[in-house]
């Protein structure tokens, strides 16, 4: 199968201008590009697809370029429902480059088809309203404009002229990539569809009616249970390690269902059909081994978080369900243990208390029982005294002392 053709097997085609053309112009190098907006100071696992799929355009010779939008980044790309909080340039330029070092992880800046990092404000921050208006907006229909679905369905609740005029902005943005580097391709996820085709719209309208250039989406990913993509326990997983440590990245993919697993593989990995479908195959004959899950964990961590990150993150997740945590380091440990419950606790409280106060036990007697049963540890030590004391001196990095209640559950009890 053709780039194009392995792309639909992998479910990343969704709209696409002039198919067949756009086949025929993949077979030599061209320049792609894909927007970032900087409305945070990181990316999370919801950008991946496009990261990668850039990845996947620039290995298979072509040259990827990353826009992060510094200018348009102060506006906001509309959003179904309401409007965005509005930034500060310092703000915005500050994500910016956060932003362009994570997506450093993905994309090679070196060799002959190198990646290009650019940033809309160097041409729209230095456009004035009188440029944009006779310049760009008499070019732009607003009845046109009003069929874009991202436009329509703010309709309702209503829509600023500012993010109104995103489109317009966006499709300047190409036009700059096309006239620089000769840009013939934008991609983007099935959300951004009215996007691209304005921005097509303004180049041929601009450099002529037999100039080619082709858009692109992929349908946005989403979970077989109809939950949100992307979240754990109503957390974003983000690419910043300073957000998301390597261990709950791991897990986050680890934890992927059965149902999902093979279409996250075939979107977001780049091990070849006949590896996914050896992964599949897996999944249906021995589920419990989980093979699939393991196979995407370990790549997509390990492109995110590098070589260290994935051992220590493969080291705190054996650790945790094997072994005694007392064997990780201090650190590695509240890596691990980041969403266990905590409890602060006075210094020598008795552990039967401590067990009541943290919630692990409804009361004393079940406390009791438990210590009697053996089935508490302190700080990786099996403890039965119903006399036994909890002391800061005795916790770890005299900081934090670990509690574990029979084989899975762990609870965190600081000074």
């Amino acid at each position: 199968m053709n780039f194009i053709e392995e792309l639909k097997w992998r479910g990343l085609v969704k709209d696409c201008t002039d198919y067949e053309a756009l086949c025929e112009r993949l077979k030599t190098p061209t320049v792609i590009y894909c927007g970032f907006d900087p409305t945070a100071d990181s990316l999370h696992v919801g950008h991946m697809q496009q990261i990668i799929l850039l990845k996947r355009y620039q290995l298979a010779g072509h040259t990827p370029i990353a826009l992060c939008g510094g200018f348009t980044g102060m506006i906001g790309d509309p959003r179904p429902t309401t409007e965005r909080k509005l930034l500060t340039h310092e703000e915005v330029l500050y994500n910016a480059g956060c932003i362009k070092n994570q997506l450093a992880k993905f994309l090679s800046f070196e060799g002959e088809n190198s990646a290009i990092m650019e940033n809309n404000n160097n041409w729209l921050g230095e456009m004035n309203l009188l440029n944009f208006l006779r310049d760009y907006g008499k070019l732009f229909n607003v009845a046109y404009m009003l069929q874009k679905d991202t436009i329509k369905k703010r309709l309702e609740s209503g829509i600023s002229y500012t993010e109104f005029s995103y489109t317009i902005l966006q499709s300047i943005d190409w036009l700059s990539l096309y006239r620089k580097y000769h840009c013939e391709i934008q991609i983007g996820g099935s959300d951004q569809w009215g996007n691209l085709t304005s921005g097509m719209e303004l180049i041929r309208k601009v450099e002529g009616e037999d100039v080619k250039v082709f858009g692109i989406t992929s349908p946005l990913i989403t979970k077989s249970d109809g939950s949100k993509f992307g979240k754990s326990e109503g957390k974003n997983i983000w690419l910043d390690p300073q957000r998301t440590n390597a261990y709950e990245f791991y897990q986050f993919w680890l934890n992927t269902p059965d149902a999902d697993v093979i279409d996250y593989l075939k979107r977001l990995s780049l091990k070849t059909p006949e590896e996914i479908m050896g992964l599949e195959k897996s999944l249906q004959e021995a589920p419990e081994k989980r093979e699939a899950q393991k196979a995407l964990a370990a790549e997509l961590t390990e492109e995110v978080h590098g070589k260290e990150g994935l051992e220590k993150a493969l080291r705190i997740t054996e650790t945790l369900f094997k072994g005694s945590i007392m064997d990780l380091p201090a650190e590695e440990i509240k890596e691990g243990l980041q969403d266990a419950k905590k409890c602060s606790v006075t210094d020598g409280i008795l552990l039967i208390d401590a067990l009541v106060e943290a919630g692990v036990c409804k009361s004393k007697r079940e406390a009791r029982q438990l210590l009697t049963q053996g089935s508490v540890q302190v700080n990786g030590e099996k403890q039965t005294s119903l006399d036994f004391q909890l002391f800061r001196k005795d916790a770890l990095n005299e900081e934090f002392t670990i509690l574990k209640k029979g084989k899975k559950n762990y609870f965190v009890f600081t000074f």
